[in-house]
């Protein structure tokens, strides 16, 4: 990284979306000023960073912000091409797929995770692990299409789905507690459950990702403070 360059990651410790950025900064080898948020009481920095979605991660380099953590993960493959692993694929066809994966993420585990997690029926949570488990099926299915065994989406390592996905995996891993439901099975998802050891004994995991233990306690008392307005 060049001398006059500066990174800062504004996000939460909590935040899956701030895990993927430093993520991606600590395969890079990028140092960066972690700068935690308060969102009950977001910072002037965080709303001038963001001022249309005032939300985390905001990446400031050089004083430019960038938002949302896809562009963001995409941002630091592009300034930074030469630093590290390189994450998302060179061929346009194989950067497409990767997106396309990268969406399946968000929109088909993501959203459904979330409806299991904060469902008030249990017909909608029953709907919403249902969903999860499809998803989670299908990415098991997308990783056995990955050549030659390889370990990661990205191959012999980690890229641009893996760490779209890593960066959740704290969440994922307390799923059983916090929805009623184990995501990743030896049966079901062998490969899948392969590659969650080998993606948490990366040092760049070791860094990135909150303490599953920490986090589920963390849900827990937000489900509780997001029911309590809800009934007031």
């Amino acid at each position: 990284m060049a001398g006059e360059d500066k990174l800062k990651l504004l996000g939460t410790w909590a935040s899956p979306w701030a895990s993927r950025v430093k993520l991606a900064l600590h395969l890079k080898g990028l140092s960066y000023e972690n700068v935690e948020q308060d969102l009950h009481h977001k910072s002037d920095l965080l709303l001038t960073s963001n001022p249309v979605h005032k939300k985390v991660p905001v990446l400031i380099h050089n004083g430019k912000p960038i938002c949302e953590s896809v562009v963001i993960l995409e941002y630091i493959d592009d300034a930074y091409g030469t630093e590290g692993p390189v994450l998302l694929p060179v061929d346009p066809y194989e950067r497409a797929i990767a997106r396309f994966w990268v969406d399946y993420i968000d929109s088909k585990l993501v959203i459904p995770w979330k409806v299991a997690f904060t469902a008030n029926r249990e017909e909608e949570k029953t709907e919403g692990i249902k969903q999860m488990l499809a998803g989670v099926k299908t990415l098991e299915g997308a990783l056995k299409e990955c050549p030659n065994g390889k370990p990661f989406f990205g191959g012999d390592s980690v890229g641009y789905v893996d760490i779209a996905l890593g960066g959740l995996l704290a969440f994922l891993q307390g799923t059983e507690e916090l929805c009623g439901t184990k995501l990743f099975d030896i049966t079901d998802t062998p490969l899948l459950i392969a590659w969650v050891q080998s993606f948490i004994a990366l040092d760049a995991a070791k860094a990135a990702l909150p303490d599953v233990d920490k986090l589920v306690e963390f849900a827990k008392i937000r489900r509780a403070q997001i029911a309590a307005s809800i009934k007031n």
